[in-house]
């Protein structure tokens, strides 16, 4: 690992954590703030829409900032936003922070994947986008526990002013060790440009692809809980860790992913995206007996993020001439899938079923996502496109 992916590794790591870091203090936050915990919640939603929708606007609007000095200036607003939600007065106040920090968020991921695969050969592509979303993973398994822990041993605000610290702890390693150029910034693209890029059939499709996947993973993940105390019978002392064996799976899948997408990246994603059907059916099979349902959870996690990796390599691949409204739409769409696969998950469950028929319809989700890559490979092939060049001054400083 290279110093200047190791900065982005830990800016991603920040990000990843302050999401998430919510879920594991929200009843503190919620006496806190005087509120009750379904109320709450609404940090974790706002957050999402701030990605999913003002993510995409401002990496358009700063097209012609120099990407290196758009990432601190990110980080800066991750930092910042921190140490304002640790003094929030109120709720209103702290769903405000919330939203404005999700805004940098949704907008740093899409420009940290872009540099990142600009710093590397475009056989270590998949790796560079793996190794950024890594940084997802091991805040899952590492900063949110921590994050936890912290708030319940010193208090909710201690959480985010920790989290504040991190952010400068990843600001000093990108004016340490990532890279900037004399060259001068490209021209600001044309929208119309960047939305013809988006027409491609290998990113329209891939987008579908990372919907259906979302669905397929967040439908049972949202309500992983209850199914393992309910359905498998795990006393709630156990679900941390299985959690974690799960966050374990996708730190190592996202790698193998990696690997995958630098070597075939369509053959590997539609085998892995088979794969998964199989292991969603696993899941649904093994749900009722606790030792096959914990194998199944470590084998689903380590598929969901080893197929998230070629996924996202293959829209940067195609959209390498105007990456710009492509990549912020990967976080967008992400977060987009995750509020209707609870939606979904929650509809489903008001209508009757039970939570162990979550995963046949995260199954039936990837089963579509199959049919969508093999019609789009066979597409590809016929048509015997080839990625465009990348465009230039992606690290400018």
């Amino acid at each position: 690992m290279s110093l200047p992916l190791l900065a982005l590794f830990l800016a991603a790591f920040a990000f990843g954590t302050t999401e998430f870091v919510i879920a594991g203090v929200l009843p503190q936050v919620a006496d806190g703030l005087a509120v009750t915990i379904p109320v709450a919640g609404y940090l974790v939603s706002g957050y999402a829409i701030g990605i999913a929708l003002g993510g995409p606007l401002l990496t358009f609007a700063t097209t012609n900032v120099a990407r290196r000095t758009l990432l601190l200036g990110l980080i800066a607003v991750f930092t910042i936003g921190q140490v304002a939600c640790a003094l929030a007065p109120t709720f209103s106040a702290m769903l405000a922070l919330r939203v404005l920090t999700a805004i940098a968020h949704g907008s740093f991921f899409g420009i940290a994947m872009v540099v990142a695969t600009g710093l590397v050969a475009p056989e270590r592509r998949g790796f560079a986008v793996a190794l950024i979303l890594s940084g997802l993973t091991v805040s899952n398994v590492i900063g949110v526990p921590l994050g936890a822990a912290i708030g319940n041993y010193l208090g909710w605000r201690a959480t985010f002013w920790a989290m504040g610290t991190l952010g400068l702890l990843a600001s000093l390693a990108i004016v340490l060790w990532v890279p900037g150029t004399r060259n001068a910034v490209a021209a600001r693209p044309d929208f119309r440009h960047e939305v013809r890029v988006l027409g491609r059939q290998q990113a329209w499709t891939s987008l579908v692809l990372m919907l259906m996947l979302m669905l397929g993973q967040f439908v049972p993940f949202t309500y992983i809980a209850p199914l393992l105390q309910e359905v498998t019978g795990l006393d709630a002392a156990w679900i941390p860790w299985v959690l974690l064996l799960n966050g374990v799976g996708s730190t190592v899948g996202v790698f193998i992913g990696g690997r995958l997408a630098d070597w075939k990246l369509m053959p590997s994603l539609i085998a892995m995206l088979a794969l998964q059907v199989a292991a969603l059916l696993m899941l649904y099979l093994a749900s009722p007996y606790p030792i096959p349902m914990v194998f199944a959870v470590f084998v689903w996690g380590a598929l969901n993020f080893a197929i998230g990796t070629p996924i996202q390599t293959r829209i940067l691949s195609w959209t390498a001439d105007a990456p710009s409204l492509a990549s912020s739409l990967i976080p967008s769409g992400f977060n987009i899938g995750i509020a209707l696969a609870a939606f979904i998950g929650a509809t489903m469950l008001n209508a009757g079923l039970g939570y162990r028929s979550l995963p046949l319809l995260g199954a039936a989700a990837l089963a579509v996502a199959v049919i969508v890559a093999f019609i789009s490979y066979s597409w590809e092939k016929r048509s015997r496109d080839v990625p465009p060049v990348p465009t230039n001054a992606i690290a400018a400083e």
